[in-house]
């Protein structure tokens, strides 16, 4: 490929609505285009990338025996009513009438396109086990599109379907793909992405584990131990509290409190830590509107996945109006009124000598002993783990939380999708069973980004052999020089004889506009034609992450070429 043929613009500014390097990066160098929020067009560049991951992917689940189909971008709401996720699901499944006015919706996970393709096949036991897998276009309505292609609407996605007749098979079969993930991560340059613990969310399932690549530009909270392995989404990971028993609680108090309104001026006012308070947090069902009210310690914050998973339905936080019977900064689980759901976190159970609201307009209580004046509380896990907490696998104080960019999860999803679509089979006697799934996603386009993300410097991504988009960038120097640019006119063909990837840059621009280019352009491996080299009989070859740079005989750099290419495709 020459460069002067390359369809698309490279920039030196960075753009100013960049959140952060890999996205400012993809546009600078003309990978991508925005078409609207969240939705991109893709240049050459990232599209020999994309496909270079997607083939990494298709040969690893290809090796679990996995086999390749494809579902349908669109698809009928009937297959996700029966279901049950097509009321379930928010506004991020987006749905329409075509013009017969059937009721449609795009395609942003395909369970239940799974199901539908193969639940007649899968009647009989001896069918199974089998796995299905696809790489395909999705679209997801995000709320917040961000960071280029690390959270898009629509994008490119690699899920496989696995199905199985027993418990036993699907955590064997998990396993495997486990270690397939970390294959497929490693030969597309990250080989620092870990697994963690996760919430099953709208996929649902008993099991889930994310692949994490840590980074302080992630949207998402990872939990570490420094002491043992434990790791975990913020979301999975369980908040451990030790409270001490208060032996002679204080009694109930009401105390006048004007103009106290949050927790901070609470503790403030009466002189106590924040740790020694019942916080109360509200929210309202999506379904109906219905208030509940979640007390945790003051110095805790809810986690909200755990409180939707609880429930067992969406809410969001509340709009208190003066009907409701609440009165903001000054509720507290005694004397709420009845027709609010109270819910506990597991961080006041057995504490004593708390404060709270008086549910009394300027009036807090102090002397709260849950035990005494709760004693129909139960409690849950509500809470986010802080740093310094209990690890739930070693016992220690040792738990971190650290930020990360999710490039991959799986999921043991169970009978959730073959019970609700009603797909069956029959076992050896005759019986009739619904099959067990899992399911197994990668997004390409979110990958690429991750990969950038990663790996990159003031000037550009430095791109992995694995993925890259040429493996050489052959720079011709003066190309106005009819010596040089004949003998990198045969460099380039000799180059691509010998089976290499070569983008050919003999345009006649100064030195820095062509580095700058070769730069964004990420290309691992450079080789450099000049008049110098020339009159040295040699060219110079170095590594775009400025690792190597040395000086080769001009016979012999179609060979040294081809030596390193192996060498980095092999590191």
């Amino acid at each position: 490929m020459k460069l002067d043929k390359l369809v698309g613009d490279r920039f030196k500014e960075k753009p100013s609505d960049c959140v952060i390097d890999s996205h400012a990066l993809m546009l600078r160098g003309g990978y991508m285009k925005y078409v609207a929020n969240g939705i991109f067009s893709s240049y050459m560049p990232l599209r020999r990338i994309t496909r270079k991951i997607e083939q990494i992917i298709r040969e690893e689940m290809d090796a679990i025996d996995g086999q390749e189909v494809q579902f349908p971008v669109v698809l009928p709401a009937s297959l996700w009513e029966e279901s049950g996720r097509y009321e379930s699901v928010g506004s991020e499944l987006l749905r329409f009438e075509d013009r017969n006015g059937s009721k449609m919706v795009l395609g942003m996970t395909h369970e239940e396109a799974a199901v539908q393709l193969v639940r007649e096949y899968g009647q009989s036991y001896v069918k199974y086990p089998f796995m299905i897998y696809q790489i395909q276009t999705k679209f997801r309505d995000e709320a917040r599109p961000r960071a280029g292609l690390i959270r898009v609407r629509e994008f490119t996605m690699k899920d496989a379907y696995s199905f199985h007749t027993s418990q036993q098979d699907l955590e064997q079969y998990y396993y495997k793909c486990h270690q397939a993930y970390e294959r497929i991560f490693a030969r597309a340059g990250l080989p620092e992405v870990i697994s963690v613990a996760s919430d099953s969310g709208m996929m649902g399932g008993s099991v889930s584990h994310e692949f994490m690549l840590l980074t302080p530009v992630g949207e998402d909270s990872i939990v570490l131990c420094n002491s043992c392995d434990y790791r975990a989404n913020m979301e999975a990971a369980p908040s451990i509290i030790e409270n001490m028993s208060v032996e002679n609680p204080k009694p109930l108090e009401k105390v006048y409190t004007p103009n106290i309104h949050t927790i901070e001026e609470i503790c403030d006012f009466l002189k106590t830590p924040q740790e020694q308070s019942c916080k109360a947090v509200v929210y309202q069902k999506n379904a109906d509107d219905a208030y509940v009210v979640l007390f945790i310690r003051g110095d805790l914050e809810v986690n909200e996945t755990k409180l939707r998973n609880v429930l067992g339905e969406e809410v969001h936080p509340a709009v208190i109006t003066e009907s409701c019977g609440l009165h903001p900064g000054y509720i507290g689980p005694v004397g709420l009124p009845e027709h609010i759901t109270a819910l506990f976190d597991s961080s006041l159970q057995g504490a004593g000598d708390l404060s709270c609201g008086a549910n009394e307009e300027e009036y807090h209580y102090t002397g709260l002993c849950m035990q005494r004046d709760c004693p129909d509380a139960v409690y849950h896990d509500f809470a986010k783990v802080q740093e310094g907490g209990i690890c739930p696998k070693c016992g220690g104080h040792t738990l971190t939380v650290s930020r990360g960019i999710e490039v991959g999860n799986i999921f043991q999803l169970g009978t959730k999708y073959t019970k609700t679509m009603n797909m069956q089979y029959l076992d050896q006697e005759g019986k009739s069973h619904y099959p067990i799934m899992g399911c197994y996603g990668i997004g390409v386009g979110r990958l690429a980004a991750s990969v950038c993300e990663a790996h990159h410097d003031d000037y550009g991504p430095i791109w992995p052999m694995s993925i890259a988009p040429w493996q050489v960038h052959l720079c011709c120097m003066r190309a106005d020089n009819p010596e040089v640019k004949a003998y990198a006119d045969g460099l380039y063909q000799a180059l691509q004889q010998a089976g290499l990837e070569v983008l050919y840059d003999d345009r006649t621009v100064s030195a820095g506009v062509m580095f700058s280019d070769a730069d964004l352009l990420g290309v691992p491996l450079r080789i450099i034609a000049s008049p110098r080299n020339l009159k040295e009989n040699c060219c110079e070859i170095s590594t775009r992450d400025k690792s190597m740079q040395i000086k080769v005989p001009c016979d012999a750099v179609v060979d040294k070429a081809q030596e390193l290419v192996q060498q980095m495709l092999r590191s």
